[in-house]
């Protein structure tokens, strides 16, 4: 096979390319293509642990809809912050020191043969690859090292869309200065733009489309409605404002921190989709006041992110829930946070101490822990106890090795291999595995309820692109 590829570049991050790369995985998959996706590079804090290593979260989902085995060639370069000023680079699925210390200029050229390669050997086994570009295509400052957008279009002979979020503004703005700032070659492979987001008449939007094709000679050949309750985790950010309106049908106010690493964010996603859960994003000790539970995400950064929450006194405000006896849930770098201490033999994270609301020491090891893991919580007691028996297949993303504080009381360990411990109130609990909201078995056992499952949202995000593209275009992509 040599698949022909199909584009979707953005004249802004958060104009929609994964949203729409998703669907069009779909879509094309239940044509009956063999389909796959691809991000040659992926800036985010937000992976999944696929076969050989680790990948961004939106292509571990876009594989998913595709029906396809998600592996690290989907994404073979994911950038993952660590400050404003650093990230560490991780190169088919594995962390690259030598790259990580690179300037980001320098990188283009060690990294783009890995990268043309994992989309040839993508091509050679599939009919239909679908690629996502990143931020815009148009960043002239950044020419001259592409890897992602342009470059990648040409490579794969890509015939491209170009999505633009109209609820910003401006979007007919966007979309005609991004097409001319491309090069001649370039602007051929634009066969369509698309409006994401839009809300209102779509009748008051003529002539606009109109006097744009005939500035381009490109048509806008779909305008997708504004649909906020899609089901898909966005790919950075936030899924909900960080305050969001008051809900009467609230029962269940689920508070997560969302300090400057947080990582993985998207596992939180279904508590959205409850029926009587309002999920909040706090920054705030009077966010957390509102709050039933209080949940420490992971970080890529954890003594940073502890730094940073005692600042803003919102390790106060985290004792007095715990002290109340009300629930805590501590994920992975959470976790870590909620222990007596965080110890640094090897600059990997930074020493600190801890929250002291389990008696755990995590001392960060040079190698990092990326597995699949599927696991059994054992006794759990108090405000968890729902969890006991449940076997929850999940995910580890990790530096260090957590442990009982040898001079302290016992935690009790709720999970085998030392992946979970709580307090002896049981309030308090502390689990390295990601994916616990993902687990249909949890959600039951905790809230009484089940969310829609990924084949109903990716089948819904195909759906959504049927209706909204012109009648043909889609199909047409693949033989331009």
């Amino acid at each position: 096979m040599t698949a022909r590829c199909v584009m979707v570049l953005g004249t802004s991050s958060g104009a929609g390319k994964s949203l729409l790369a998703t669907a069009l995985c779909r879509w094309y998959a239940r044509q009956g293509f063999k389909v796959a996706p691809f991000k040659a590079q992926n800036m985010s804090n937000n992976a999944r642990v696929v076969a050989g290593g680790e990948i961004g979260a939106a292509q571990y989902f876009q594989a998913l809809a595709a029906q396809a085995e998600p592996d690290v060639r989907m994404n073979p370069l994911l950038l993952k912050p660590e400050s404003d000023t650093h990230s560490q680079v991780v190169l088919l699925g594995q962390v690259d020191e030598a790259l990580s210390r690179q300037p980001w200029r320098g990188r283009s050229a060690s990294v783009w043969p890995v990268l043309a390669q994992s989309l040839d050997a993508l091509r050679s086994e599939c009919e239909v690859v679908v690629i996502e570009g990143a931020g815009s295509p148009a960043e002239i400052n950044l020419r001259d090292s592409d890897v992602v957008n342009m470059r990648v279009a040409a490579h794969g002979d890509a015939q491209c869309l170009l999505v633009t979020d109209i609820d910003r503004g401006g979007a007919f703005a966007h979309l005609y200065g991004t097409w001319a700032l491309l090069d001649a070659g370039e602007r051929g492979r634009i066969r369509g733009f698309v409006l994401n987001k839009f809300r209102g008449d779509a009748a008051l939007l003529a002539p606009g489309p109109q006097l744009l094709e005939q500035l381009t000679g490109v048509p806008t050949v779909a305008t997708l409605p504004m649909w906020r309750q899609h089901g898909l985790p966005e790919e950075d950010g936030f899924f909900h404002p960080l305050s969001p309106a008051p809900d009467a049908t609230r029962q269940l106010t689920v508070a997560v921190i969302a300090y400057p690493r947080i990582s993985n964010l998207d596992e939180f996603q279904p508590l959205a989709n409850i029926p009587g859960v309002q999920l909040l994003w706090a920054r705030t000790p009077a966010q957390l006041a509102q709050a039933d539970w209080i949940v420490l995400p992971g970080s890529k950064h954890t003594s940073g992110d502890l730094a940073w929450l005692r600042a803003r006194r919102l390790d106060a405000a985290v004792a007095r829930h715990a002290a109340a006896g009300r629930p805590v849930l501590g994920i992975c770098g959470g976790l870590q946070m909620l222990g007596e201490a965080l110890i640094d033999p090897h600059g990997i994270d930074g020493n600190g101490p801890g929250l002291g609301l389990l008696p755990l020491v995590t001392v960060f090891e040079a190698g990092k822990t990326v597995a699949r893991t599927t696991a059994v919580f054992g006794q759990v007691a108090g405000a968890w106890s729902a969890l006991a028996g449940i076997a929850l297949q999940g995910y580890e993303i990790h530096h260090g090795r957590t442990a009982q504080h040898p001079a302290m009381g016992p935690a009790l360990p709720v999970m085998e291999r030392a992946l979970a411990w709580q307090n002896a109130q049981g309030n308090v609990l502390g689990v390295y595995l990601h994916g616990l909201f993902e687990s249909p078995a949890v959600l039951q056992a905790l809230f009484g309820a089940g969310v829609p499952t990924l084949e109903t949202v990716f089948d819904g995000l195909a759906d959504y692109a049927d209706r909204h593209f012109a009648s043909g275009v889609l199909r047409r992509l693949l033989q331009a």
